[in-house]
């Protein structure tokens, strides 16, 4: 049974011209359920125009406020070590978080900026990856994990193994 004080609707619009057809002069899908222009899915902030600005937006200010913190530590006495602990556990979690889902978006400098004032900072190593490896190696390691495991839930859409035996000429 659907949940109508839960669930949302989001009408998803890709052009400047369907915009206008399809405004809030559509009925609800369902009474009840109410029409939004963004929508929060596991932590991942989407539009109606499939943006994630917002959502860039909104992670950037969670680790301006968590360097704040970390900045307080420091001034009661934290050590360097583990105050880079803090850093890479909190600060960049929250930057790597599904970064598969929206790290090709135009806000990607805005997270190079976070990671560039963790190193100013003496939270992050200068000589360290930057914020594109960051996310390519956790791209690598999601699918490695997917690989290897079968139970994994997007195993099953992965395609079949090809055994293909090439009959290829030796080199001379």
């Amino acid at each position: 049974m659907l949940n109508r004080h839960k669930s949302k609707e989001i009408i998803v619009t890709l052009s400047r011209r369907s915009k206008q057809a399809t405004s809030t002069n559509l009925p609800p899908c369902l009474p009840g359920i109410q029409r939004v222009s963004s929508l929060k899915i596991l932590g991942v902030t989407i539009t109606d125009k499939l943006s994630v600005s917002d959502h860039v937006q909104d992670v950037v200010h969670k680790c301006a406020q968590s360097l704040h913190v970390i900045r307080v530590l420091r001034r009661h006495g934290m050590n360097d070590q583990a105050l880079q602990a803090v850093y890479r556990s909190v600060v960049l979690a929250k930057l790597l978080y599904a970064s598969c889902a929206w790290w090709a978006a135009d806000d990607r400098r805005r997270i190079e900026a976070v990671v560039r004032r963790g190193i100013r900072a003496g939270l992050y190593p200068a000589d360290g990856p930057a914020a594109a490896q960051l996310v390519e190696d956790c791209d690598d390691t999601l699918f490695s994990h997917l690989l290897s495991f079968e139970q994994h839930v997007l195993h099953g859409l992965l395609p079949a193994l090809s055994d293909h035996d090439y009959n290829l000429a030796p080199t001379t």
